[in-house]
């Protein structure tokens, strides 16, 4: 990636300003991202550079997109990257955490911090970025829960040995009566996308998706699959350079 921001087919993202810059998680989510097709209104929950939200922009031309982020210089950065894409008038960045957000949404998709154990990174904006510290697996589902549209999905990528965690959670959520028009909603777990970077070898990353039911409403079975990052010559393997041919050059 280059330094300062990174070229695709339909627009440009600049990232130098943000503590995480353009990678393949964040490809990958956007590509997977069950983005409706009707007129929908969609969530990027730490959306960094804004790359997600741009990436949704482009699958879906009715939608409208909110992105928010909790450093004030990535939404800086995203806010500028919206008005340089081709759909400017449908993409607004904010400066707010999840916690605190307010909406109603068919969508929430996230790359959100994922590192729970390991090292702190000394820069303090970029341990924030990858660090749960500000937005715990927990907080991440109950608040998508609360903002999501009846029936409303929920997507986000996670370490591969994440997602057992991240089941158990949503398992036992119920939003209470003081949320209310929402109370009585849970998460269903509709299922997983395994990332690995090569053939044979453990997953490093999962996609999970979860969709906002009525607690009595019947549940639908997870389906599971797998993408497969490199070829055996080290190049991206075909189903890779398949799943982003709408977006990389």
């Amino acid at each position: 990636m280059a330094s300062e921001g990174f070229q695709f087919k339909q627009f440009y993202i600049r990232h130098d300003r943000c503590a995480m810059k353009v990678g393949t998680d964040g490809v990958l989510m956007g590509c997977y991202a069950p983005v409706p097709d009707f007129p929908s209104h969609v969530l990027d929950a730490g959306t960094g550079s804004g790359l997600i939200a741009l990436m949704m922009a482009q699958k879906n031309p009715k939608a409208q997109i909110d992105a928010i982020d909790i450093d004030e210089a990535a939404v800086a950065q995203a806010n500028g990257n919206f008005a340089a894409s081709p759909w400017s008038d449908r993409l607004h960045a904010y400066h707010s955490s999840l916690q605190d957000w307010k909406g109603a949404y068919d969508l929430v998709v996230s790359n959100p911090p994922y590192f729970q154990n390991s090292l702190k990174n000394p820069d303090e904006a970029r341990k924030t970025a990858r660090h749960t510290d500000s937005l715990s697996y927990e907080e991440l589902l109950t608040h998508s829960l609360r903002l999501l549209s009846p029936f409303g999905s929920l997507a986000f990528i996670v370490p591969a040995e994440a997602e057992e965690e991240m089941r158990r959670i949503a398992s036992t959520l119920l939003l209470p009566a003081h949320f209310s028009p929402n109370a009585g909603y849970t998460m269903a777990y509709n299922g997983a996308v395994f990332i690995k970077t090569k053939e044979g070898k453990p997953a490093k990353r999962a996609i999970l998706f979860f969709r906002k039911v009525n607690f009595d409403s019947i549940r639908t079975s997870a389906s599971y699959s797998e993408l497969v990052l490199e070829d055996d010559k080290g190049g991206r393997s075909a189903a890779y350079q398949e799943i982003t041919k709408d977006f990389y050059l």
